[in-house]
C-alpha cells in the first residue's frame, strides 16, 4: 500500500495506492484487460513473436497472437474517491517468471486470468500465489466460441482452497475488468484483516 495525502481536497482526506498483479498464462488476456480498465494510457512491453519463441511458447490455442509481453503491463484505476488500483500485468511465459518476485513485493493481491480452452495454463501461477500466501481471484476471460463453465466447474477443475472467488468476466470491457477487480479488493480486505486478528489473539 503506498499512502498518498492530496493537497487538493478541503477535508484532507487520505487516499490510498494498492498493487495488483494481473497473471495468467500465455496470451490469456491480460494485457487486454489492464488496457481496458486503465485510466491513464498503460504502459506495455510488447514485442513480435519471433520464431526462436516458437521453439519454447506454446501458442496452440491462440495462433494468432503475433505479440506478447516480455517485462509488464502497467495501468492504474480508481475504483472510488480516496482509493486507486496500480495494475502490473505480468508476462505468462516461464522464462520471464523471475521477474514475479520483485512484481509481487508489495501487491495487496492479485487476478488471475483463465481461459476454460486451456485451463492448465494457469496452474502455475495459481500455485505461486497460495504458495506465498497472497490473496488472488481466478477470473474466468470468457473468449466466444470457448464451452461455458461455471465457477464451481472451474474451481474444482484448479482446486482452489475453499473461499478462493472465481467470477467470469470479458477482459475487453471495462466495467466487467472493474468488478473483477473490486472483488479481488474485498476480497484481499477480508483475507488481511483475518490474518491480523489470527496474530494479535
Amino acid at each position: 500500500m503506498v499512502p498518498e495525502h492530496s493537497d487538493d481536497q478541503d477535508d484532507e482526506t487520505t487516499a490510498l495506492a494498492l498493487k495488483i498483479l494481473v497473471a495468467g498464462g500465455f496470451g490469456v488476456g491480460k494485457t487486454t484487460l489492464v488496457g481496458a480498465v486503465s485510466e491513464i494510457r498503460p504502459l506495455r512491453t510488447e514485442e513480435l513473436l519471433s520464431q526462436a519463441g516458437q521453439l519454447v511458447d506454446d501458442t496452440q490455442g491462440v495462433d494468432q497472437k503475433v505479440t506478447t509481453t516480455v517485462a509488464m503491463d502497467f495501468g492504474r484505476i480508481t475504483i472510488r474517491s480516496g482509493l486507486s488500483l496500480y495494475l502490473f500485468g505480468t508476462p505468462g511465459q516461464d522464462r520471464f517468471w523471475f521477474l514475479w518476485d520483485e512484481l509481487s513485493q508489495g501487491a495487496l493481491g492479485a487476478v488471475v486470468l483463465a481461459d476454460t480452452r486451456r485451463l492448465e495454463d494457469c496452474f502455475p501461477a495459481v500455485d505461486y500465489f497460495e504458495h506465498r500466501h497472497i490473496p488472488f481471484v481466478v477470473a474466468v476471460n470468457c473468449f466466444a466460441g470457448a464451452r461455458g463453465y461455471g465457477a464451481r466447474d472451474v474451481s474444482r477443475a484448479l482446486d482452489l482452497d475453499d473461499g478462493t472467488p472465481v467470477v467470469l468476466c470479458d477482459a475487453r470491457d471495462r466495467d466487467s475488468g472493474k468488478e473483477v477487480l473490486i472483488r479481488l479488493v474485498e476480497y484481499a480486505g477480508r483475507m488481511h484483516t483475518a490474518r491480523l486478528l489470527d496474530s494479535v489473539g
